[in-house]
């Protein structure tokens, strides 16, 4: 006897037959898989209770290899989709002594590739979104029924109503603007309650996981957000208009909130449980010195992250097979361009490795750019993925974040420091093998905003937006970087992009929605872009630097120079062996006057010209 229910996710999921101790299931991950995959068979888990001693049959599919939990609330069984299977639902049958409940399991046509999975390049500018904190274009979801309450514009740290609607409605203006691919925080569901958020000294009204960072559901889209029907609108719309989707991955960890905390599949899911566990030491330099001790290792790769957040054990290979395919099934359901990893260095290069080739062997050209947030260029070369160091590991990522030379470019031309910082930032390039592969970034999600508490104002935001602009790399911006958005540590550099609620007082969105000063840095990032999309030398052309002083930097990429004078007076500099013919297209200088074999630049005070 079989009893088909209809879940959230389009998977039918079986009503138990009669007796009290009848298996039944409540959630299978992956709902469903590929036709032609390169991973087959699939390991599902089926959760559920009264799962002790099942037996699983699959019909028209193949199942293998069952592993039940002591608990007998988690199975683990392989199923393989046979050569010529046509897309449609199967049933999967589990058998007990006191019954039997069933599912359907979806196998789905893959994706077409033209358009899809296209990488990230040095051609691109990444904008990175909070999609709670942009534009509210579904006010239906602003308060879903499973947590009413947690929607509160005025305060921080709880859900304010922007979502992946919102973000599909302002792809016009990301493209105006200049943005080639956009990149949004994790939409994993989240938790849907506060009753575990107690009050806190940072936090008295408790908080939610609006950031997407505490997933208690990889296989499912955060309700606040939409749903995967939303999300696939806005990757196929963005790739309509020539833009890119980068979707942020979680593989280190999930959610305290997440049924695996107190119900791990199995006893080596996590490392440690939550009555026992290792407090995260932070030390990601750790992980790149040969002589650090294992403890201190040890607690940086195994310990709970912030020491609330569980730590997947990626040497339990069916943890290792579980974060593999979820990646993949995201890029196959959506067909998203490519993939920012969080906490790229707290999870083992031994699982990162097989992780990547996992992505490689299915979808060559996607991209994957980790995040290595650390101001050491030494600390950050030893995860690029070319490299394979003292532990013998290459891992094959594409793309590391450039935080070293970002923190160089805040103290610069934010704070007044010298800007041989800068070019001695980028002389570091010699530890990377790719160093043109590196994201350059503004600012992100975890740090103050560029403009906050700068002593150097706009005009030290100018410069710092011209130089990342023109450097080698691919740049990042943050949403609301275009319009010189302020803010101070999290959750201050969070805040609302003014227009994205229809009762905002004004739409920044619109030239008639901003003030001067907001305009006049929009127009500056848009030509920045502009003028990068038209000189294909700033994208991809060899970095020369011409002259570095205390306050003037001059470097050439082709055919392109750029000048920068961040002192607080004109100066009139000398560079050697330089011919320029054309007046700066950027910042208003004159054309520089020959003398010798020199170039007579008069530079205006805190100014960057790009001829």
């Amino acid at each position: 006897m079989r009893c088909i229910a209809q879940s959230v996710v389009a998977l039918a999921l079986l009503c138990s037959s009669v007796g009290a101790q009848a298996p039944v299931v409540t959630k299978v991950e992956p709902p469903n898989w590929f036709i032609g995959h390169s991973i087959n068979p699939v390991r599902v888990l089926v959760r559920g209770t009264n799962l002790n001693a099942v037996r699983v049959t699959c019909g028209t599919l193949r199942c293998s290899d069952v592993r039940i939990s002591e608990r007998g609330t988690n199975v683990f069984v392989s199923v393989t989709v046979p050569a010529g299977t046509r897309a449609g639902s199967y049933p999967v049958t589990l058998t007990t002594a006191n019954g039997r409940t069933s599912f359907d399991f979806a196998v789905h046509a893959p994706l077409a590739r033209t358009g899809r999975f296209q990488g990230v390049t040095t051609d691109d500018v990444m904008y990175l979104i909070m999609p709670d904190r942009f534009a509210n274009g579904d006010t239906t979801n602003d308060n879903p029924a499973r947590s009413r309450g947690l929607h509160r514009r005025d305060d921080a740290r709880f859900y304010h109503g922007g979502d992946i609607e919102g973000v599909r409605q302002r792809l016009p203006y990301l493209k105006s603007l200049g943005i080639t691919a956009v990149w949004l925080m994790p939409i994993y569901d989240n938790v849907d309650s506060i009753a575990h958020r107690a009050p806190q000294s940072w936090a008295p009204n408790g908080f939610t996981d609006y950031h997407g960072y505490g997933a208690v559901d990889l296989y499912a889209v955060e309700e606040h957000f939409g749903d995967m029907a939303a999300y696939r609108r806005l990757v196929e719309d963005a790739h309509a208009q020539g833009m890119k989707i980068v979707m942020d991955m979680v593989a280190n960890h999930t959610g305290p909130e997440h049924v695996w905390a107190k119900d791990p599949p199995t006893p080596t899911w996590f490392s440690g449980t939550l009555a026992q566990h290792l407090p995260n030491n932070w030390k990601m330099e750790a992980l790149a010195d040969p002589y650090a001790a294992k403890a201190v290792q040890d607690s940086t790769l195994r310990g709970w992250f912030a020491n609330i957040l569980p730590d997947f054990d990626q040497s339990d290979p069916e943890v290792e097979r579980y974060l593999i395919q979820n990646t993949l099934w995201w890029v196959g359901m959506t067909g998203l361009d490519a993939i920012r990893q969080d906490t790229w260095p707290y999870a083992p290069r031994s699982f990162w490795r097989p992780w990547m080739a996992a992505i490689k062997r299915e979808y060559p050209t996607m991209t994957v750019v980790g995040e290595v947030l650390h101001e050491d260029a030494a600390v950050v070369a030893f995860f690029e993925g070319t490299k394979t160091n003292f532990d013998g590991i290459r891992t094959g990522i594409d793309q590391v974040f450039d935080f070293p030379l970002q923190a160089a470019v805040r103290r610069t031309f934010m704070f007044g420091g010298t800007v041989r910082g800068v070019a001695q930032s980028l002389a570091r390039d010699r530890l990377y093998d790719h160093p043109e592969r590196l994201v350059t970034v503004t600012d992100n999600h975890d740090m103050s905003r560029l403009p906050w508490g700068a002593t150097e104002g706009d005009e030290g935001l100018m410069l710092a937006y011209t130089f990342l602009l023109t450097t080698r790399g691919i740049p990042q911006l943050y949403y609301g970087n275009e319009i010189g958005l302020q803010g101070a540590g999290d959750p201050d550099n969070r805040r609302d992009f003014p227009g994205g609620w229809r009762e905002d007082a004004r739409n920044a969105f619109e030239a008639t929605g901003r003030d001067a000063r907001e305009q006049r840095i929009f127009a500056h990032v848009q030509e920045l872009l502009a003028l990068r999309r038209a000189r294909p030398e700033l994208r991809t052309a060899r970095t020369e630097h011409l002259l570095v002083e205390e306050q003037q930097f001059v470097y050439r990429r082709g055919a392109s120079v750029v000048a920068i004078n961040n002192a607080k007076t004109p100066v009139t500099i000398r560079v050697p062996g330089l011919s320029v013919s054309r007046a700066a297209v950027i910042g208003g200088c004159s054309v520089p006057r020959i003398e010798g074999n020199s170039a007579v630049m008069e530079l205006p005070s805190k100014t960057a010209c790009v001829y």
